[in-house]
């Protein structure tokens, strides 16, 4: 993959001086390529096996504060040339944007550690083959009630990023991920659920073995099984670590750039201000070894830096690119492309004690609908999970709706679990939210 690696950081080199030779006074290009397999099953039986050996290039010319772009999956030098062209031909059409443009050199990664992303391992069909049925088998032999299966699937993917552009930057690196996940049916006096479980990693030896896997989804599964709606109510509600972190998903949304530049975010002009319960603190780590958010650079090739985006619930930064930076008069904050590994503070507790924390309410497990408006920070979704009394769970819930505030819902946030989430871009434990209106019978 090094050869690889110097082979598009080669490509990526001659068509920025084509660019500029063609008359563009700025421009930056961006290509990958990926190999992989994709590997699914259902009912023991394999249904799918795919290889994927992809890969594009995008380029952005700027004539002035004219930004033409484009992209091309045919790297043949007669298509790289014709994208180049393609893209000044847009930029001559384009308006001027005082906001647009390279962000500033002084910004780049022109050194930047390796930060140990790249596993390789061989793309062996027959091993991920072996994978998902022993997840299938394990899943089904668990209990009778489980009498169904929505298949199981490993992925696995070994890609090159190369970003450059005429500040005289051309950088880049491999990297590797797996993953595996097992969905199932069960079945109780008519009643029919489903749930699932996954893992995903750099490495794909240290993915949950899939019999274990298999057991994990089979069970939590059968815990859904004889669902009930609740009384309409305003309870406690925790989530669910698996799940906590769309909340925070959320508050992303709100206090990046291009929400905040068009007015559209109901944490507008929070900069500074209490966002969060005052004990709670938001670090930003991009360089975590294998991290699976982490990376040395963001997709403008501005160098990534450790940030404490909130301390003490007051807000310290919003996620701005170069463009969005402009529009609010500010600097770039390295988050073109989105967030690199978030790590929330927690309050200590297990999730045993977080459940005698919240006492009587609702444990949510999953979520559906989109009904998040960010502008307003109304909330309203549909939700499953499970009625607690006393610390105890009592039996499952389904078909209700959980509705608040972003807002409110964040700053009501009573305690976090230590147990953490790792298997995203934000690393946080389920959430305790001191009170949230429940719609059900």
């Amino acid at each position: 993959m090094q050869q690889q690696l110097a082979e598009i950081q080669s490509i990526v080199e001659d068509v920025l001086k084509l660019a500029k030779d063609k008359g563009a006074t700025q421009a930056e290009a961006s290509m990958s390529k990926v190999e992989g397999i994709a590997v699914s099953s259902r009912l023991k039986e394999v249904e799918t096996v795919e290889f994927t050996n992809d890969g594009g290039l995008g380029i952005t010319v700027y004539q002035g504060k004219k930004k033409g772009s484009a992209s091309t999956a045919d790297l043949s030098p007669q298509a790289l040339r014709l994208t180049v062209e393609k893209a000044i031909e847009i930029a001559k059409h384009t308006s001027d944007d005082d906001c647009s443009g390279l962000a500033d050199k002084e910004l780049m990664a022109f050194d930047f550690p390796d930060l140990d992303l790249f596993h390789p391992e061989e793309l062996d069909t027959e091993f991920a083959i072996q994978q998902v049925i022993a997840a299938e088998t394990s899943a089904l032999n668990v209990d009778p009630r489980i009498t169904n299966s929505d298949g199981a699937s490993y992925n696995a993917n070994l890609g090159t990023k190369v970003y450059g552009n005429s500040h005289g930057l051309i950088a880049g690196y491999n990297s590797s991920r797996y993953s595996m996940s097992c969905v199932v049916i069960g079945e109780q006096d008519g009643d029919m659920q489903r749930d699932y479980s996954y893992s995903v990693g750099r490495q794909a030896g240290l993915l949950t073995n899939p019999e274990q896997l298999g057991r994990e989804a089979a069970q939590f599964t059968l815990d859904r099984l004889g669902a009930r709606k609740v009384k309409t109510c305003k309870v406690p509600v925790l989530f669910d670590r698996e799940i906590a972190s769309g909340l925070f998903g959320h508050f992303i949304s709100a206090i990046s750039g291009g929400s905040l530049y068009r007015k559209s975010s109901f944490l507008l002009d929070k900069l500074g201000q209490q966002v969060l319960p005052n004990w709670l603190n938001i670090t930003e780590r991009p360089h975590i070894l294998k991290g699976l958010a982490s990376s040395p650079f963001d997709h403008e090739g501005v160098k990534t830096q450790d940030m404490d985006i909130v301390s003490k619930g007051l807000l310290n930064h919003y996620l701005l690119t170069s463009y969005s930076a402009r529009k609010l008069k500010m600097q770039t904050t390295g988050h073109a492309g989105g967030i690199h590994n978030w790590f929330i503070q927690h309050t200590g507790e297990s999730d045993k004690e977080m459940l005698a924390k919240l006492g009587t309410g609702l444990l949510v497990t999953e979520l559906m609908g989109q009904g998040v408006n960010i502008v307003t920070g109304d909330y309203s979704r549909g939700a499953a999970g499970f009625w607690v009394e006393n610390g105890i769970i009592q039996y499952p819930v389904h078909e209700i709706t959980i509705a608040g505030n972003l807002a409110d819902m964040l700053m009501n946030i009573v305690a976090i679990g230590a147990e953490q989430e790792t298997r995203g871009s934000v690393q946080t434990g389920s959430i305790l939210i001191e009170q949230m209106q429940i719609a059900g019978e």
